[in-house]
């Protein structure tokens, strides 16, 4: 089998989902599509990551990239979108995304909807929990699509498309390698938030391995799911 993740900044990766799909004998493929263009197909899952950009920018791989993304979805390829990646997903299936009221940084809590009681994979969730987050814009939800968890500043979190493609707005993905990196690179979104580097570090550290977790049975899901 062989995964396909789009990363749009090399500091946003796929972290703990590359971990989980090694460990299944998986190839992974990486392309950071501003410099390396979109691949030919999206392999037996696609892996949609973040970066600081917006999906509402102007830029011609943007608009290209969109496009790619919806006709995966509707494909019916399994699919994971991660903060930046469910913000082209929402906006791929005809949702708008828009600017948040406040920047989410750091160990969020979340709160499961009605509807995740039903999912494969949320359903084993408790009813609220906390995320790692790093986003200023939020979306609603695309039609057709199961709400699945919220926030007070994001009330849509995260969302499925069908039986197997998921947008979530938070990381499951994050190592501490990768929260770093977003302190060192977006450190003006830290700044606005009033937060520091080391307390958001701290925050997070002991939470990883639970959200690592969860990715790991996220991906397990799709891969079955998708064979």
């Amino acid at each position: 089998m062989r995964a396909i993740c789009l990363q749009h900044v090399p500091f946003e990766g796929p972290g703990a989902f590359a971990t989980a799909l090694t460990d299944r004998g998986v190839r992974l493929d990486r392309y950071l599509v501003p410099q390396d263009g979109l691949p030919k197909d999206a392999g037996d899952l696609l892996i949609v990551m973040g970066g600081p950009m917006s999906v509402n920018d102007s830029n011609q791989w943007i608009a290209e990239e969109t496009a790619f993304i919806r006709s995966v979805l509707l494909s019916r390829t399994p699919v994971i979108g991660v903060c930046l990646g469910s913000q082209f997903m929402a906006k791929a299936l005809g949702a708008t995304v828009r600017p948040g009221k406040a920047l989410e940084i750091g160990m969020t809590p979340v709160r499961l909807a009605p509807e995740a009681k039903q999912d494969p994979v949320f359903a084993t969730l408790p009813d609220s929990f906390d995320v790692f987050e790093w986003h200023g814009e939020i979306f609603d939800l695309p039609q057709g699509c199961v709400p699945l968890a919220g926030s007070t500043i994001a009330p849509l979190q995260a969302f499925r498309y069908g039986t197997q493609a998921y947008g979530l707005l938070f990381h499951l993905e994050m190592e501490q390698a990768g929260i770093d990196a977003l302190c060192r690179e977006c450190a003006s979104d830290l700044t606005k938030a009033q937060l520091t580097a080391p307390d958001v570090t701290a925050a997070a550290i002991s939470h990883l391995p639970t959200l690592h977790r969860f990715a790991n049975r996220l991906i397990g899901h799709l891969l079955a799911s998708g064979r």
